[in-house]
């Protein structure tokens, strides 16, 4: 496997709920995941682990990395790390996309450090 599908498949197997969603593409591509009725997008959620996960490895932007670290130790938990700094992740996008700017690396990273630095 490429790594990227290495890293894909480990996140793959912390998320069971998926395994249905991802064995048949055909019917994957078929459905629609209503945010509205309560539905995740599985494939979201996954690329949304791969973003942080890239953006650990090359520390970009910068201090994402001691961030999500920082907040693993704080949660014992790389993947409720993730969840978090997922949260900050998918508002930064939110907001670019409804103010139609560029996405604003600085605030998502005052809101993943904010995560990491409180109680």
């Amino acid at each position: 496997m490429e790594a990227i599908e290495t890293i894909a498949s480990q996140w793959l197997e912390e998320h069971p709920e998926y395994h249905a969603d991802f064995a048949d593409a055909e019917a994957a591509l078929e459905k629609m995941y209503d945010v509205e009725a309560g539905k995740t997008n599985p494939f979201l959620h996954l690329s949304m682990h791969l973003s942080i996960s890239e953006q650990c490895s090359i520390d970009q932007p910068r201090g994402i990395r001691q961030a999500v670290e920082l907040l693993t130790a704080k949660r014992n938990s790389l993947h409720d790390a993730h969840h978090e700094a997922m949260d900050c992740l998918g508002q930064m996008v939110w907001e670019s996309q409804r103010a139609g700017r560029p996405p604003d690396g600085a605030a998502y990273m005052e809101c993943v450090q904010r995560h990491a630095t409180r109680d």
